[in-house]
């Protein structure tokens, strides 16, 4: 939390109680289905909320914004994106029923309100969204023929025009051409300190 706080330190009080309730809610979970790995699971705030939240620092989401995460495993990168964004909202998407039970129960241990779950597969999620965001589930080209025409035009959601804001991190040059697509990359080690954040970046592609 000290980590979290050092970089939003205008969090209210109802988002830091919330992003304090992770800790245990995950704790708990993480021992009946394994979400997180064991040796990371200590440092579920850097390597999971803020790297989620790196997404934050290149995209303010406005009230109404309509998000989907697909293959959210554990709840990442919507879960703190929706603590961060409690007037955005979030439908999580993955198609392993174990892991949106896990995102069902942090939920409901943080009483956020703004989250809905899908158990199935992106291309099967009805709804049209401002933005789809996601952390490496597979190669960007795939990804982006899942999601592409659920994304509606638009520029009032967030900062920046209706797209998609995916975490990935290594070389990327090869990934990022057979995209197909126009697309920014911005470093996350320029917003968060520390060794996990060097290689790693938020990829968006305006719609």
């Amino acid at each position: 939390m000290e980590t979290l706080l050092r970089y939003f330190p205008d969090l209210t009080a109802a988002q830091r109680e919330r992003f304090a309730v992770l800790d245990e809610a995950y704790r708990t979970w993480n021992e009946r289905i394994n979400v997180i790995s064991r040796k990371d699971i200590d440092r579920l705030y850097p390597h999971h909320v803020l790297h989620s939240l790196a997404i934050a620092k290149v995209c303010a989401l406005r009230p109404g914004a309509r998000v989907m995460d697909v293959g959210c495993g554990g709840g990442f990168p919507g879960i703190p994106l929706a603590i961060l964004f409690p007037e955005a909202r979030f439908t999580l998407v993955d198609s392993i029923g174990k892991k949106i039970r896990v995102v069902d129960e942090v939920i409901r241990a943080t009483g956020l309100n703004n989250v809905r779950t899908v158990h199935g597969r992106a291309e099967q999620v009805g709804g049209r969204f401002d933005f789809v965001v996601s952390r490496a589930v597979t190669e960007m080209k795939t990804f982006i023929g899942w999601v592409w025409d659920k994304i509606d035009r638009g520029e009032a959601a967030g900062t920046l025009p209706n797209g998609i804001l995916y975490l990935k991190g290594g070389d990327l040059r090869d990934e990022l051409q057979a995209a197909g697509k126009p697309y920014r990359t911005y470093e996350i080690a320029d917003f968060f300190d520390g060794e996990f954040f060097e290689t790693k970046k938020v990829v968006y592609f305006g719609r």
